[in-house]
């Protein structure tokens, strides 16, 4: 790459076969008005590059990001250009004789291409890859134009359009900012807004380009150079261009609907994309595994003819013995092995085309079939359909939680962040990421799509559920539309199906369980003619387009999914269910945080693959975004305007749909915690109210999850629980564990919690007076060991232990403790509020041991007789910490870290992730700061910027003398936030 660099600084010819990257041209952008015109990158996207050019502040910033100051840029046409004459002139210096391909790996999203003055293309899908063969267009620029131009139209407005063609039916499409255009453009849902985020709708050259030359100069020279890195590199070694590569590891035979034969062969099958210079009726491809010294030998291939207008497909396959290679397995059952596999491509005349990918040998399975009758009465199953993943042949509880886009901006994701928030999610103990259908498809490599998603989750040992990119709503199925979907998925599911990671592809998000409200709960009808279209684009026209891709993984219709009644033909159960039967998935939003601790209003389901509740980031990360003073209150303009529960639904700012999320995030706090007021300094009091919204979110998914896990062994044999959602794109009220800067929420300590392997969890019925204490184990063999139950009051003082046995079979769970009765259950004498209760858990299992603590509280929060803790923090070495409790017991207690740190706290003897804990006095937690130096904007951060919250702090006064200096005076609303100014 960097020999075409110089080559053209220098004004020497390029080499007869070059991979020149379009990042390295001078680009400009401009609209169409001709009033702005300012230097442009790629990849970029327009709001970017008029940041950089000071044309607009951050995106993010202030009231820029509720779409209100920046919208007039997405009602604009504009166009990137980029002078090409150096690399014209030194093309026809190296000669004439190749040929010169025109690659872009993702345009967002339509958008006219001319080169030389000639157009090229007109395309209108940010899902795809485009080639483009320009030799002739570069041997003869109309009128000596020597650009190359992208001009952009704007998705809104063309949406717009779109939807007024003659033929063009009205769908169903619920607005979240931008109205009735986001299922009517290839382009990610949520860039139009959704109930998370805001909605830019940005444009541009959004992912790497590329010119490639190739050669058709015969030779044999590159055979025996080192394989190329990445398929696009084998460009420069002569005439051949790699446009698709598509490797999958199955067992022989293997169907994505049937349960995978663990003791069939492994088969290897490479199919590739080829553009060429010269033809060969008889090329040939192999296949070799270094590390266990395979190679497949020749396999011969299809003709490919000497054509580079078009790629021409050509696959071949091999086999490898079971029981040679070590298997890829989750990094919480196993080691996530991974294998290079190099691929040699030779067509008669010209240089072999050497490449090295990496793969892994396992087996995943969704299980949607029914359980037997003897499985019903043997294990005390529910009656209906199994729905769960298998890998390698053996269930597994997944634990994960929903990915959206890292930022509203895919070109400013960096590799960096990718790793931390994927790290991030490991260190919770998740085992599982959901990649949500309303946003894009993940990149697989870095060289094509500006950072590697799939490849960092084969390593890590994380699975991945993918999705195609439909998201809540109806959408046509015209043969225009039809056309655009097949390339984009047909592209997609070849890209990914190399990785071990992915499990399955499904059809899209919440469309089946969507269309079933619509049309039976809500009072709405939705005309026949939608179902009968949703039917053949999800169970027929996609359906078949997956599984001809890949054979290794599931296809299903829709994320949340009442399940299928056959699979040959494919055809979804939709409402054909039986009364007392349990179906396909499930997933639950309640907002109503009275119910939030209510086990009888969770769903007792096979999986469950959404669920959460909001909150506030931290004080911090309001600190990068809010301009003024007044904005650091809990129900600023500013502050509301990023809640989008409920969204927009519209253009109108500020929303006054916001006031719902704000009511609800206050009526959860003033119910379950105490509520923030005291303080006269009001950052304080803001910073209380973020950290409360938080724990009342951590403490409803420690509830929904330990609920769900619990079911592995109860009728329900629930083996899912992903929770949503994972990560965040900007500085709002969201269902994120971890804020946009990559700092961890309350929530994301207590996932760590959680999902650890073994759990022992207070299971409390307020209304029956009743506790069960059941430990929940998704370990692949039995686990033995005790439960410690031991109650203290708020002072710290320890009124009584007791010791549970327990022996828990693999992926189940057992109940350890049971009592009805507060006179039973509480210690003697003592007062429902004045108590609670520790639980610490070991255990024994495959000769490893387990631990676990958890709290348990018969009150509300809000309703305990706290005890002032007096918390005291001693900094240590190496950014470690000491708290002691002086006074009485602090729940909750939290480090923050400083402004401008991304990092994590872990306990500083065991390693694990440690935050938000009880602190006992007499029982003193170290924990240290473990920072990402990459993300962290300040270095060294001094320890005496770390800042200790408690509850109690959010009813009693704390020195704030050393808060940051911005100076929001208090008033009386402050006290409750509900009813602040934001009427």
């Amino acid at each position: 790459m960097l020999l075409s660099l110089l080559a053209l600084a220098s004004g020497a010819p390029l080499a007869a076969a070059e991979v020149f990257n379009l990042a390295n041209l001078n680009w400009t952008l401009h609209n169409q008005k001709g009033d702005i015109s300012v230097p442009a990158h790629v990849p970029s996207h327009v709001h970017l590059d008029l940041k950089d050019a000071n044309v607009i502040t951050e995106p993010l910033l202030g009231a820029n990001v509720t779409d209100y100051t920046q919208r007039w840029i997405v009602y604009e046409e504009w166009t990137y250009q980029a002078d090409i004459s150096s690399f014209i002139e030194q093309r026809s210096q190296g000669g004439k004789s190749g040929k010169t391909l025109l690659v872009f790996y993702g345009i967002d999203t339509v958008a006219t291409i001319t080169l030389a003055g000639h157009p090229v293309a007109w395309v209108n899908n940010q899902f795809q890859e485009y080639v483009y063969d320009v030799t002739d267009l570069l041997e003869d620029p109309a009128g000596n134009d020597t650009t190359l131009t992208v001009a952009f139209q704007s998705p809104f407005l063309y949406g717009q359009n779109v939807s007024r063609i003659r033929g063009v039916e009205p769908e169903i499409a619920p607005t979240f900012i931008w109205p009735d255009v986001r299922h009517l453009v290839r382009k990610a849902s949520s860039d139009f807004g959704w109930d998370w985020g805001p909605g830019f709708v940005p444009v541009g050259i959004f992912k790497p380009a590329y010119l490639v030359t190739l050669s058709d100069e015969t030779g044999n020279d590159a055979s025996e150079s080192d394989p190329a890195s990445h398929p696009l590199f084998v460009a420069q070694s002569g005439g051949l261009f790699i446009e698709e590569t598509s490797l999958e590891v199955s067992k022989v035979g293997q169907n994505p609907n049937v349960r995978p034969d663990q003791t069939a062969d492994w088969q290897v099958n490479v199919t590739l994309a080829v553009r060429s210079t010269r033809g060969d009726d008889n090329p040939s491809l192999t296949v070799s595994v270094p590390e266990l010294n395979i190679n497949s030998g020749l396999l011969t291939l299809p003709p490919i003819p000497a054509d580079t207008s078009a790629p021409t497909f050509v696959t071949a396959s091999f086999s490898i013995p079971e029981g040679i290679p070590e298997r890829w397995y989750p990094r919480s059952h196993g080691t996530p092995k991974l294998y290079n596999f190099s691929i040699t491509l030779s067509v008669g005349g010209l240089p072999p085309a050497s490449f090295t990918t990496r793969s892994g040998f396992r087996t995943a399975y969704l299980a949607q079939v029914p359980y037997t009758q003897e499985e019903v009465e043997e294990h005390g199953i529910t009656p209906g359909d199994k729905w769960h993943f298998e890998i390698n042949g053996k269930p597994i509880y997944a634990k994960g939680s929903n990915l959206i886009p890292f930022d509203a901006f895919y070109p400013r994701t960096t590799a960096e962040k990718v790793r931390w928030i994927m790290e991030s999610a490991l260190a919770s103990g998740q085992n599982m990421v959901r990649i949500w259908g309303g946003a894009m498809y993940q990149p697989s490599d870095a060289v094509t799509g500006g950072y590697d998603f799939y490849s960092l989750c084969d390593e890590l040992g994380i699975l991945v559920w993918s999705e195609l990119a439909f998201s809540d709503a109806t959408y046509p199925v015209n043969d225009f539309f039809l056309e655009t979907y097949e390339r984009e998925v047909r592209q997609n599911v070849r890209r990914v199906k190399r990785h071990p990671s992915n499990v399955q592809w499904a059809g899209g998000n919440e469309i089946e369980p969507y269309l079933i409200i619509f049309n039976h709960t809500s009072g709405m009808w939705v005309p026949p003619k939608k179902f009968d279209n949703f039917y053949f684009l999800f169970e027929h026209f996609l359906h078949d387009i997956v599984l001809q891709e890949q054979s290794s993984v599931a296809y299903t219709a829709c994320s949340t999914t009442k399940g299928v009644l056959s699979f040959e033909p494919y055809k979804l159960r939709m409402t054909n269910v039986e009364e007392g039967h349990i179906y396909g998935n499930d997933e639950l939003y309640d907002y109503d945080s009275s119910r939030a601790f209510n086990y009888s209003t969770y769903p007792k389901a096979r999986f469950v693959n959404e669920f959460g509740y909001h909150s506030m980031p931290s004080f911090y990360s309001w600190e990068e975004v809010l301009e003024s003073p007044e904005d650091f209150s809990f129900n600023s303009t500013i502050v509301a305007s990023r809640d989008h529960h409920s969204p927009p639904s519209g253009l109108l700012w500020p929303s006054f749909f916001a006031a719902q999320g704000q009511m609800e995030l206050t009526l959860a706090v003033n119910r379950w915690l105490p509520t923030p007021s005291g303080p006269a300094d009001s950052n304080h009091t803001f910073a209380q109210w973020c950290y409360s919204t938080q724990i009342f979110q951590a403490l409803h998914l420690n509830s929904e999850i330990a609920f769900y896990r619990r079911g592995s062994g109860r009728g329900e044999r629930n083996l899912g629980a992903l929770m949503w959602m994972l990560n965040d794109v900007w500085q709002g009220a969201t269902w994120s564990s971890i804020e946009y800067s990559g700092r961890w929420k309350v929530a994301h300590y207590a996932l760590a919690n959680i999902f650890a392997p073994v759990i022992a969890y207070p299971y409390w019925v307020p209304e029956t007076e009743s506790l069960e204490i059941s430990v929940t184990s998704d370990l692949w063999a039995p686990a033995d060991g005790a439960v410690e139950l031991t109650w203290y009051d708020w002072s710290g003082q320890q009124l009584d232990v007791s010791q549970h046995a327990f022996s828990v079979g693999e992926l189940n769970s057992t109940a350890v403790y049971a009592e009805e009765g507060l006179a039973y259950i509480l210690p003697a004498g003592a007062n429902a509020s004045d108590v609670w209760a520790h639980l610490t858990l070991t255990a024994q299992s495959d000769g490893q041991t387990y631990t676990h603590e958890h709290s348990f509280v018969p009150v509300s929060l809000a309703d305990a007789n706290l005890v002032d803790p007096k918390v005291q923090l001693t900094h240590g070495e190496n950014y470690t910490f000491t708290l002691s409790a002086q006074g009485g017991v602090s729940p909750w207690t939290w480090v923050d870290h400083p402004a401008g740190t991304v990092g994590y706290f872990v306990d500083a003897a065991s390693g694990a992730p440690l935050n938000g804990f009880y602190l006992i006095p007499g029982y003193n937690r170290t924990i240290q700061f473990v920072q990402s130096a990459g993300l962290s904007t300040v270095a060294q951060p001094a320890p005496e910027d770390f800042v200790v919250r408690t509850l109690w702090d959010n009813t009693h006064s704390l020195d704030v003398s050393d808060w940051p200096a911005v100076a929001v005076e208090f008033s009386s609303q402050h006290a409750d936030p509900f009813y602040s100014g934001w009427f």
